[in-house]
């Protein structure tokens, strides 16, 4: 029996209309769009201003535009896993308001948390569903709604975040493409460098929380910086030469948009040309677990069949990690 494997064959996205530059930042905290450019190379990022409307607004829209582009049956899929740390709700999961809205009610469903390293954790996941043999068509989601938990009093954190989504296909496939090979790595030493301060069972909300504004990003940037230099670029390496493959067998480079210096010492860690690395950061900003997939919705029509695609993440926790994609059709699709 050939070996089974889970293949991306499709993707959607979708981003807010509504856009904030650096211009807008600087009327709100004591920064400037050059200080923001140099530093994160960030120029705007799209902002879903409707306070009503949740993760799900976006995540629904891309699964839609998903299912367009494909021509799947919705009721064909047999499972729904989104990646999110902005759930529209502490319960019920996200995935399933999604899968309802979207006509996938025949699916499994469950929210996902591995923070801005969420698509690279949730692609091995998914994939490994459909490797088991016992489902051949997962959707799985990734976005976040980052400006509900950005405080924009804190020229540190607000000039970084945007919202956005995006959503892949998954298939079944004995052929000799999809999701080869994944790393995943956590060290919890960097709870007290990148977290949310409070609304979880371990600092229940309180007027003192919502005053002290501890309900959103905490981030101490050195730290953080520091390691996801290091620790981003050293996974992708790590997979790289465990699959045997130079810097001319990599087609693209796939990077978690939190950074361009990160993207920056990623690339030349791994020899690549900054011509082969997906760059989006200064339209879209930080979308946290939705950065990847932004970036394949965007890159889709020039990717061919075939193509070998290291995508790489750092996140909270700390969670990093990078999967080896061999790319599996070509070109976008209609």
């Amino acid at each position: 029996m050939n070996k089974l494997n889970a293949v991306i064959t499709g993707i959607g996205g979708y981003v807010p209309e509504d856009i904030l530059t650096n211009e807008d930042i600087s009327k709100m905290v004591d920064t400037t769009d050059e200080w923001i450019t140099t530093r994160v190379g960030i120029k705007e990022r799209r902002i879903l201003k409707d306070k009503s409307a949740g993760m799900s607004f976006m995540a629904i829209r891309a699964v839609n535009q998903l299912i367009e582009k494909t021509g799947i049956d919705p009721e064909s899929v047999e499972g729904l896993i989104c990646a999110t740390s902005t759930g529209d709700y502490p319960f019920p999961p996200t995935s399933s308001i999604i899968a309802y809205h979207t006509g996938c009610r025949k699916a499994f469903s469950f929210d996902l948390q591995g923070a801005c390293a969420g698509f690279v954790y949730g692609l091995e996941t998914a994939s490994n569903f459909i490797r088991s043999g016992r489902y051949r068509r997962i959707i799985f989601v990734a976005g976040d709604k980052m400006t509900a938990i950005t405080n924009y009093t804190d020229r540190s954190t607000c000039p970084l975040f945007g919202d956005g989504c995006g959503a892949v296909l998954l298939e079944a496939t004995t052929d000799p493409f999809g999701v080869i090979d994944t790393i995943l790595k956590t060290d919890g030493m960097g709870f007290p460098y990148l977290h949310m301060k409070a609304g979880g069972s371990a600092r229940m909300p309180s007027h003192e929380t919502v005053d002290n504004n501890e309900h959103c990003v905490y981030q101490e940037g050195k730290a953080v910086f520091k390691h996801a230099v290091a620790d981003m670029a050293d996974v992708a390496v790590e997979l790289v030469a465990r699959n045997g493959l130079t810097n001319n067998d990599i087609h693209w480079i796939v990077p978690h948009q939190a950074n361009m210096r990160i993207i920056d010492a990623a690339a030349r860690r791994l020899n690549v040309d900054l011509s082969k690395v997906m760059i989006n950061i200064q339209k879209y900003g930080n979308t946290s677990s939705g950065t990847i997939p932004l970036c394949l919705w965007e890159w889709e029509n020039q990717l061919k069949k075939g193509d070998n695609l290291i995508l790489a993440a750092f996140g909270a926790g700390f969670t990093w990690g990078a999967n080896y994609v061999k790319w599996g059709y070509d070109g976008a699709k209609a």
